[in-house]
């Protein structure tokens, strides 16, 4: 079972870049995405065109905004889209479903901005939906992954001292924020699989960002300590384009 999360950055937008391709040759049994800045029905019209999935998307009140969708080749028991707080639900950044195993959630946690604005609701947003994670556990292990708009550790930054306490992404309330995820069971991935690898996921679209290297890991694939001894691998495949970020994924056996 291959798992792939991806903030595409417009749905619509990557569509017409090489993103179907991409998919074949990835070949996920699911496919979860992020930033698709689409209504529901778009998100369906568009995906058509990457066969054999069935799509789940939920899409945000503001028009081309923020969004989340869930491409599977495997039919859910239940597929849901709120968190069951109306200050979060309605910006749709969040779908999950329900498979016989686990629960799986693809997120994009809101940003704090450029001003540090949004830097107090970020709070909010993180411990309410780590509760939302661990009242699902009550039923079933969960593996939550997406757009955390956070650098965890200094490693997970080319510039950690220029960036920290200073920039959205890396501010000491957001690494708390990480923090009360692993200290609650949730685990990462790839930390768990590649150690101290430096590996990023988000590259600035200013001065040559990408190619330079000069990146974020801000995607994670976040899972429940009993389901650890089934994640296989954890990857990140910077190879693919078409977005400022890339596909972070897991194999499970």
């Amino acid at each position: 079972m291959k798992i792939i999360s991806f903030n595409v950055n417009g749905i619509r937008a990557i569509m017409q870049k090489s993103f179907v391709e991409d998919m074949k040759k990835v070949d996920a049994d699911i496919i979860c995405l992020q930033e698709t800045k689409a209504t529901v029905e778009q998100v369906k019209e568009v995906a058509k065109a990457v066969d054999g999935y069935h799509v789940f998307a939920n899409e945000a009140e503001r028009k081309g905004y923020s969004g989340t969708a869930i491409l599977t080749k495997h039919v859910p028991i239940s597929v849901t889209y709120y968190i069951g707080k109306q200050e979060h639900d309605n910006e749709g950044r969040i779908t999950c479903a329900e498979f016989e195993a686990y629960f799986l959630i693809t997120v994009y946690v809101p940003n704090s901005g450029s001003e540090l604005a949004r830097l107090g609701y970020r709070q909010t947003w993180d411990k309410e939906f780590l509760d939302y994670l661990k009242n699902l556990e009550k039923t079933k292990p969960v593996i939550v992954c997406g757009d955390f708009n956070v650098a965890h550790k200094a490693i997970d930054l080319a510039r950690p001292k220029e960036n920290f306490n200073k920039a959205a992404g890396f501010m000491q309330e957001e690494i708390d924020g990480m923090d009360a995820f692993s200290s609650n069971g949730l685990v990462d991935t790839f930390r768990a699989k590649n150690g101290d690898e430096i590996k990023y996921s988000w590259w600035s679209y200013r001065a040559g960002a990408r190619g330079k290297n000069i990146g974020w890991r801000i995607d994670y694939f976040l899972v429940s300590e009993s389901l650890l001894p089934k994640v296989k691998d954890a990857f990140i495949l910077n190879e693919v384009m078409g977005s400022d970020h890339c596909p972070v994924g897991i194999t499970l056996q």
